[in-house]
């Protein structure tokens, strides 16, 4: 990277793919897929922007009754793929047990010997969430339209599509919880009672309400900064020559139904790659039908 260059956001996909190329070490990434989970380790698994801050955070509440003393989530609930690159040891102890990690590896891929808890999130709202995370911090705002960013970055290489098919086929096996986000969103007590008893803490009364209370949009959004990637932002700044104090914040809306803000040439495109993808795997026609088979 030349530094004597001002910093810039990408204006483009191709710019986007060329200044992020410096975040991520393969060395980095492949020391992670090393690790060497405890039987008692969690590792939290959704596609990117299918609710893996807000499981992190329960994740962490509940094991440490409320703990709020970090300055990034993922220091507190580290991201294996990165976490090597930013300098964290993922062997290291952590601040209560169970260890909890993050990751968006697909089901073959992640590092075996633990627990983990996945989260499906319906694609075009995850998309929405992906282009809105990513405007402001790697692109320039209005230099790249939301369809454009969908339809030539996230579908690209169907990687959605591929990680859900990893992970269905083990969702009923006894190392794995399988969450949907909107059904999370329906029920948030329900969740967090079946995500203690899945990771072996005991839920009373109290630590239920508190957890219900430190994993809600409010309470992350007035603590934002603990939530706004800050590793990640501060490497980008210095390795991609970012501009600083750029909008990182992984905390949003949280919207159902926010893939109404795409096309109906991009949304028609997602429900045909659905039909060709996952329907004649796991015969759904769409991810409503998955979804009603999750309830």
């Amino acid at each position: 990277m030349d530094k004597t260059k001002p910093a810039k956001r990408a204006t483009s996909l191709a710019e986007l793919r060329e200044i992020t190329k410096p975040l991520f070490s393969a060395a980095g990434y492949e020391a992670g897929l090393a690790l060497k989970l405890r039987p008692t380790d969690v590792v939290i698994t959704p596609f990117g922007k299918s609710g893996t801050t807000w499981t992190q955070q329960i994740v962490h509440t509940l094991r440490t009754r409320g703990d709020m003393d970090f300055d990034d989530i993922s220091r507190a609930v580290p991201w294996i793929e990165t976490s090597i690159s930013l300098g964290l040891d993922l062997d290291a102890e952590q601040r209560a047990n169970p260890r909890a990690f993050k990751s968006h590896l697909n089901a073959d891929l992640v590092p075996k010997g633990g627990r983990y808890i996945n989260v499906v999130r319906d694609f075009g709202d995850a998309a929405v969430s992906m282009y809105k995370f990513n405007e402001g911090w790697f692109l320039e705002p209005g230099c790249v339209p939301i369809d454009e960013f969908v339809e030539a970055q996230m579908m690209r290489d169907d990687s959605y599509f591929k990680h859900l098919l990893s992970w269905w086929p083990r969702r009923n096996e006894p190392d794995v919880l399988f969450l949907a986000y909107e059904l999370m969103q329906r029920n948030s007590s329900e969740t967090i009672k079946r995500i203690a008893e899945f990771i072996d803490i005991d839920l009373n009364e109290k630590l239920l309400a508190l957890t219900l209370e430190h994993s809600s949009l409010r309470f992350m959004l007035a603590h934002k900064d603990r939530f706004d990637d800050a590793l990640m932002r501060t490497k980008s700044e210095q390795f991609c020559n970012l501009p600083t104090g750029s909008d990182s914040a992984k905390v949003r809306e949280g919207k159902v139904g926010s893939r109404t803000m795409l096309s109906k040439k991009t949304l028609a495109r997602i429900d045909e790659t659905w039909k060709e993808e996952i329907t004649p795997v796991l015969g759904f026609n769409n991810y409503e039908e998955m979804l009603a088979e999750l309830q």
